[in-house]
């Protein structure tokens, strides 16, 4: 179970609890984190019990409906509700994922909800990610080439060159697999955590790209890359389905074959 980041000296505590309506005969209580820096000195734990036959099958439908029709001061972040953009991650039931894509009743009992891992939390459910996309800008993630593109179209790539993107560009930056990180828990101030690393080898990885010495030369460090030590969380908790892992070992053994 990933662990929390709560304010300094501080303990979760019982919050509030909100009964379901009269009647509910299909009732789920979800356990949110609350926290205002505002107005709370420490963050609790709310409960919210839910008609489960009033309610969509997505961790992101209860929260939607708490908000809407229950507590309106709680606060999250979500956009598409179709796994794409990546807004709503958070822990549920101990493990970084996608609330959009959380079926409710793959967790047995009550709902754990809380804010991704080891980051600073703004409010609620959600964390500051002001770091990690400074370090996902630190990496240049854009084609570079100094070859002009044909005058006539596009830079071309033959459909092998193609398929090494394959597992990369579907990388939405939830930030799920870094925070699952125990290596970014301790050094993410200077470790570039899972995410960032598979961006960065997204571009080393393009036959387009003509940085790829540039690329390595910045990872080439013994906190940007050496970090990692495969525990693999990172690959386990992608929602998905991708590899950040075997990217990073990509990039280390493109650091070996250079130095040899």
């Amino acid at each position: 179970m990933a662990e929390l980041t709560l304010p300094k000296n501080s303990r979760v505590t019982q919050g509030k609890t909100y009964k379901a309506e009269p009647g509910a005969t299909r009732v789920k209580s979800f356990k949110v984190y609350r926290w205002n820096p505002d107005e709370d000195a420490n963050p609790r734990a709310d409960t919210y019990e839910i008609d489960l036959d009033k309610c969509g099958p997505m961790v992101l439908d209860a929260l939607i409906k708490i908000k809407n029709e229950i507590d309106p001061t709680l606060t999250f972040r979500r956009s598409c509700r179709e796994g794409i953009c990546g807004s709503c991650a958070m822990n549920i039931d101990g493990t970084n994922t996608l609330a959009c894509l959380k079926p409710i009743e793959e967790v047995k009992e009550a709902v754990n909800i809380n804010p991704l891992p080891h980051m600073p939390v703004v409010k609620d459910l959600v964390p500051d990610l002001n770091q990690a996309y400074a370090q996902y800008r630190s990496i240049e993630p854009w084609l570079q080439a100094e070859t002009p593109p044909p005058p006539d179209g596009e830079r071309k790539q033959s459909v092998e060159e193609r398929a090494e993107l394959d597992g990369l560009w579907e990388c939405i930056l939830c930030f799920c697999c870094t925070t699952s990180c125990p290596s970014y828990w301790w050094n993410g101030d200077r470790y570039l955590g899972p995410a960032v690393l598979m961006a960065a080898y997204r571009w080393i990885a393009d036959s387009r790209d003509e940085a790829t010495g540039k690329r390595l030369d910045a990872l080439e460090d013994p906190f940007k890359l050496y970090r990692c030590h495969t525990i693999m969380n990172c690959t386990q908790t992608c929602p998905k389905g991708l590899n950040p892992a075997k990217a990073i070992g990509k990039i280390k053994q493109m650091m070996v074959e250079r130095q040899g």
